[in-house]
């Protein structure tokens, strides 16, 4: 690889694509010799976007390269690959448009990280080419973005800092603004995502009968959900519902991993979201179940991708956020973690305990502009910390989640360095002292 550039934006035009590839030039910056490209369909909006970039940034972007390459065409994206070391790609819906460029990655011998959010997605990628992209060394990282280093590296900071064994964690997740928004939040990639996602939910259960065909013992206590609205004292008595997003399946990949490969016992898992008020949590299920309805059927899809905004109340829109306003967003997720504290440690790992856990801990994950601004940034840090911290990933390659790949690195830091920041809040022991 000593020829290629370190990394191309594959994307670099689209909405996401345009703040990723000004995230890689503020990095750019730190790195002496660092080399980049920017690869999409289209000549002429590349070359416009790094003028553009050149404008807001007040850079020199002479040196960075321009590669065509299309998503329907095969050739030019194994060509893109062989030039670089890392592929960021940036073109969703990744169910649509993510394959093919996992299949050139692996073929010509790069690594690729993206934000897909889409569990059918990326746990198929995990079955059909895991083994194919550990026979070529690289790693395929999805959802390195907000979806979801936020819930999988909360995870790891937690069992990092419980001393001791964590049995389970709840993540409660919450977004708020600074000031009211004139338009919407997220831009229609992210909704085509959700519709999508959705109709084809069914697929889950399959898919993860082929990916792992022995399924993991259960340990005690089991975690139970908690009822759909709820009250949590975690976050202060606020209402919660469950999370629909796709934490949860990213978190049990990178705990299924952890179990196969280092023996270790897996970290029982439940996602919520934080809607704040009963009146919020009455209108959300109603729109939730208009959603999950028309999204079933072709015609109500159509509907949903023809009417975004009308269907998510204008949370969503084809024209994307206002620019000045997505530093007004910020986003917390509370990690609530139970276990057993270090003098209970069993001689196994894998061994049930006896008593009943007597230990928590609660930590916090927060940033600003969830959707762009730390999306596109973790996004880079985990694909640039792919190429800095070779020798503390697992094994020689794969199709894996970010907790599985980024466990044993300086990620976490990095991260908490650029805005993301990762805290422990307090640590409880049975007889409800702080440790």
């Amino acid at each position: 690889m000593a020829n290629r550039l370190d990394a191309i934006v594959f994307g670099a035009t689209g909405y996401t694509g345009k703040h990723v590839a000004a995230e890689v030039i503020r990095h750019a910056q730190k790195r002496p010799g660092f080399t980049w490209g920017v690869a999409g369909r289209s000549e002429d909006k590349l070359k416009k976007v790094i003028q553009d970039l050149e404008k807001k940034t007040e850079q020199d972007l002479s040196n960075v390269k321009v590669i065509v390459a299309d998503i329907v065409d095969e050739k030019s994206l194994v060509e893109m690959a062989k030039q670089a070391k890392l592929i960021i790609n940036a073109v969703g819906p990744y169910r649509f448009y993510g394959e093919p460029i996992v299949k050139a990655c692996i073929e010509a011998g790069a690594h690729q990280v993206d934000i897909s959010g889409e569990p059918q997605y990326m746990e198929r990628m995990q079955l059909e080419y895991g083994e194919k992209a550990k026979e070529k060394g690289v790693y395929i990282v999805s959802a390195c973005g907000f979806d979801s280093i936020p819930a999988e590296m909360g995870t790891v900071f937690v069992e990092d800092k419980f001393d001791g064994t964590v049995n389970s964690v709840e993540t409660y997740l919450e977004s708020w603004t600074d000031a009211p928004l004139t338009g919407p939040a997220l831009n229609f990639g992210t909704w085509e995502s959700a519709v999508y996602g959705l109709a084809h939910a069914d697929e889950l259960k399959s898919l993860r009968k082929q990916l792992y065909p022995v399924r993991t013992p259960k340990f005690e206590p089991r975690l139970e959900k908690r009822s759909v609205v709820h009250k949590s004292d975690v976050i202060e008595g606020k209402w919660c519902v469950p999370f629909p997003g796709s934490d949860r399946s990213v978190v049990m990949r990178s705990q299924r991993y952890f179990y196969d490969n280092d023996k270790k016992r897996p970290v029982q898992m439940e996602a919520y979201l934080v809607v704040g008020s009963l009146f919020s949590v009455v209108i959300l299920g109603i729109c939730a179940g208009i959603f999950a309805l028309l999204a079933k059927f072709k015609p109500g899809r159509s509907l949903l991708l023809k009417y975004p905004g009308l269907f998510s109340l204008g949370y969503f829109s084809k024209d994307g956020p206002k620019e000045e306003e997505l530093p007004l967003t910020n986003f917390a997720i509370t990690l609530y973690a139970k276990g057993w504290s270090a003098d209970k440690k069993l001689a196994e790992p894998t061994d049930q305990h006896t008593e009943p856990p007597n230990k928590t801990l609660v930590a916090k994950v927060q940033g600003k502009d969830p959707g762009y601004g730390a999306t596109s940034m973790m996004l880079v840090t985990a694909g640039l910390t792919i190429l800095d911290e070779k020798d503390k990933l697992p094994e020689t390659g794969g199709v894996l989640p970010p907790g599985a790949v980024f466990a044993k690195t300086s990620l976490i830091q990095k991260l908490n360095e650029n805005g993301v920041t990762f805290e422990v809040l307090n640590i409880k022991t049975e007889d409800n002292k702080e440790a």
